[in-house]
């Protein structure tokens, strides 16, 4: 796998890749801060509570989050061409926007069917990760011929 070339949506992909590796880390500092850094981020009182009664699969569940999106980091920096060419890099790099786009935009379906599950939480998340969304669709979008290419 070559590298791809520099493309119109480089700083896209850069802010998305690095966007992405603040939330891997961040998902880190969870496993490492424990319950109150769960609290905190809002993982939700039963994976606090199990996480301060030493449970293990809190950390199991946050170290998996936390790998899968240090994939779609490396997978933003590929097509940005920071590194080399991950394999199936369009289509991942769809498969990440949208995901992030879906779980951004369920916030508001959510607000009108049931508005008293929407916290402050839930809605800094939201706009977070649609923010995400965003950065990697405008980046694969301005790449998408530059990624076309061998």
């Amino acid at each position: 796998m070559g590298p791809v070339p520099t493309n119109p949506g480089t700083r896209w992909l850069l802010l998305a890749g690095w966007l992405t590796v603040a939330a891997s880390a961040l998902h880190i500092g969870c496993i490492i801060g424990g319950e109150e850094w769960y609290r905190f981020f809002g993982a939700g009182e039963a994976i606090a509570n199990a996480a301060a009664r030493g449970e293990f699969w809190p950390h199991v569940v946050t170290f998996g989050i936390a790998a899968i999106v240090a994939v779609w980091a490396l997978y933003a920096f590929s097509g940005a061409s920071r590194i080399g060419r991950l394999p199936l890099l369009r289509t991942a790099l769809i498969l990440i926007s949208l995901i992030y786009l879906v779980r951004g935009l369920l916030l508001f379906p959510l607000l009108i069917i049931s508005p008293d599950k929407v916290n402050t939480f839930s809605v800094w998340s939201s706009l977070i990760v649609l923010a995400y969304g965003v950065a990697y669709a405008i980046g694969a979008a301005r790449a998408w011929r530059t990624m076309s290419q061998p």
